[in-house]
């Protein structure tokens, strides 16, 4: 039985996965906005329209089953009637394309990564090359994701993300400086970028590492006031960005610099390109060029082959660098990956003991690193009101992954999209409690 709030012809779309699917999902709405159609990013139930489409991740298993998971919950409401259409795109779609359309006939149609004008054309609209960056946004006004390239070159042995993404494309400077101003005229104040590797940027259009002249060109962008680092490949890293990141009050002094791992049996077979002492001396060069940059990383645990002894000299480095911020994930073994020929040795319940020992290491790192911060000041942008809090972040915290400044919204009133001066008062293990300074 048809629910009677249903809205006819509006476009649902739902994102899951990581900033650059949340970044293509924006583009999609910018053209479908501009096609007249009425768009609206994850509605609630009681708004939701009769024509769904999934943005699907399919990095690693978790993410997979999630995908899978939210598309079949839509076909079964449109088996009974409580949606019309339902069209399935992203990396899960890309790379697993003939079996979900097996497994999942009720599915209207499925998109890879590179099919956007397909979709559109599905959806009854147009491709509009006019609209170059033009996009529907889905973050707070505040900031914005600015994706600088597509694809990856790099030969990880545990990394799917070649496959369902391509190879490296960047996007011209013009391009991206368009985009950027665009967003600042929608109140833009911050912008992340994001790539599969931005150590990477210009190699394949400027025949140089074009990242430092990139960012240059992004501070002129007059409304602009932050930009963020996302995803740093430690081989290749362009030092010419670091001095530039020392100089230019804009760039935040933040860079997200996956590692992966360090002992150098496991990154020989993950085909890192690097070694313990060259990843070590780069982050000591980081910290020597931009005193007091926040470095944060990713590392993945239980890669195949990985022993106690490999664990231990991860755990050490951990405690030597004390990372600002950090993710640690259990490795998941990938078919049509590198990896995936080797055996998958690490049992799951180590797996997930070792990433919970590591991240209990960073937890004590991190309440000892966020107490120096008590007393001080910071400029923090505000990104939302939450129950009894103005909730924002300093420029050491890219949203949803690192710490957040709580400031009592009953004793203060704080404008959200702004920044302000905020004294820290108190602090926990990944959070920062402060006042208008």
């Amino acid at each position: 039985m048809r629910t009677k709030s249903l809205k006819k012809n509006k476009i649902n779309v739902i994102t899951l996965g990581c900033s650059k699917n949340i970044y293509d999902s924006e583009v999609l709405m910018g053209q479908l906005r501009a096609n007249g159609k009425e768009v609206e990013h994850e509605a609630p139930v009681e708004r939701e329209g009769n024509i769904i489409v999934i943005n699907t991740c399919g990095f690693v298993d978790n993410a997979k089953a999630e995908s899978v998971n939210m598309i079949l919950e839509y076909a079964d409401k449109k088996e009974k009637g409580l949606v019309d259409k339902v069209f399935v795109t992203g990396c899960l779609s890309e790379r697993y394309r003939p079996d979900l359309e097996k497994e999942i006939p009720n599915v209207d149609q499925f998109f890879g990564t590179t099919e956007l004008p397909q979709l559109l054309k599905a959806l009854g609209a147009d491709y509009k090359h006019e609209l170059l960056g033009e996009r529907l946004t889905t973050t707070p006004k505040n900031y914005a994701y600015l994706k600088i390239a597509e694809g990856c070159d790099r030969p990880c042995s545990f990394c799917a993300i070649p496959i369902m993404r391509g190879k490296h494309v960047s996007q011209p400077i013009e391009k991206l400086v368009k985009e950027a101003e665009g967003l600042a005229r929608d109140g833009v104040k911050e912008l992340i970028l994001i790539a599969q590797d931005l150590t990477y940027y210009g190699l394949d259009i400027y025949k140089k590492r074009n990242l430092a002249e990139l960012l240059e060109a992004l501070t002129k962008v007059e409304e602009i006031e932050w930009i963020r680092l996302h995803y740093a490949f430690p081989t290749g890293f362009p030092m010419d960005v670091l001095e530039l990141m020392k100089r230019e009050p804009k760039i935040c002094n933040y860079i997200d610099i996956p590692l992966q791992h360090i002992s150098d049996s496991i990154l020989k077979s993950m085909r890192r390109g690097t070694t313990q002492a060259k990843t070590t001396q780069l982050l000591k060069d980081f910290r020597a060029a931009v005193p007091g940059m926040a470095i944060r990383t990713t590392l993945i645990v239980g890669y195949p082959g990985e022993t106690q002894e490999d664990f231990e000299i991860l755990k050490d480095f951990v405690q030597e660098m004390k990372f600002d911020r950090m993710g640690c994930f259990a490795y998941s073994h990938e078919e049509n990956t590198h990896a995936y020929l080797l055996e998958d040795d690490v049992p799951d319940d180590i797996k997930q003991a070792r990433a919970n020992e590591i991240m209990e290491l960073q937890s004590q790192i991190s309440w000892d690193l966020n107490q120096e911060k008590v007393g001080q000041v910071f400029k923090c942008i505000i990104d939302r009101k939450e129950g009894e809090h103005f909730v924002g972040r300093t420029e050491f915290d890219s949203p949803d992954v690192d710490n957040e400044v709580l400031i009592d919204a009953s004793k203060y009133y704080l404008k959200t999209g702004d920044f302000a001066m905020i004294k820290i008062i108190e602090a926990t293990e990944f959070d920062l409690y402060g006042e208008p300074a």
